[in-house]
């Protein structure tokens, strides 16, 4: 059965995004962008792959991609239709009707049902890419976090998760710091 990873930068307080959607505030130090480059070669964008040495490089973990609306649109505001041209990309969104072709837009069907179809097909693993709101509605359907924290503090913005009260344990697998200050942590449920 595959399994789906929320794989998402945040600061230091747990933002993914200003509260205006910002997310060049993260400082991208060579240290982390050669270790992704490495292991996750597939989260580097189409349009940035060739110019990161990755543009023949196989997908070593996912092979979908999950977005919300607004994870997807900072890419539509600049021309990129096609984010992650290299995997299967779904965005969910209640608004948004109009995508690429090679964009699966869904529309009024429970994110959990549909996560749960991808569980049963064949494949690497699924990709949540964001956002909160997403995440929060997937939080039960989630394996694993692996969760890049940036050495800075947002103070506001959006958070990992927007969700009701409610725990959900994980379990620390593995930490990895480098030496710009950003860590990577690997949780499994």
């Amino acid at each position: 059965m595959r399994r789906l990873t929320y794989y998402i930068a945040t600061s230091i307080d747990g933002f993914i995004a200003g509260p205006g959607g910002e997310f060049g505030f993260f400082p991208m130090a060579e240290d982390v962008l050669v270790a992704i480059n490495a292991e996750w070669p597939e989260t580097v964008p189409s349009h940035l792959r060739g110019p990161a040495g990755l543009a023949d490089v196989p997908n070593r973990h996912f092979d979908t991609v999950l977005m919300g609306r607004g994870t997807y649109e900072p890419g539509l505001a600049v021309g990129v239709t096609s984010p992650y041209a290299h995997l299967r990309q779904i965005v969910f969104s209640r608004t948004l009707t109009v995508a690429d072709p090679n964009v699966e837009i869904v529309c009024g069907e429970d994110p959990v049902e549909v996560v749960r179809r991808l569980k049963r097909e064949d494949g690497l693993g699924i990709w949540l890419c964001g956002g909160a709101d997403l995440a929060g509605q997937l939080l039960p359907e989630i394996d694993e976090l692996i969760v890049k924290r940036y050495p800075v503090v947002a103070g506001a913005g959006r958070p990992m998760f927007r969700a009701g009260f409610g725990p959900v344990p994980f379990t620390l697998t593995e930490s990895r710091t480098f030496e710009s200050g950003a860590v990577i942590g690997f949780y499994q449920r």
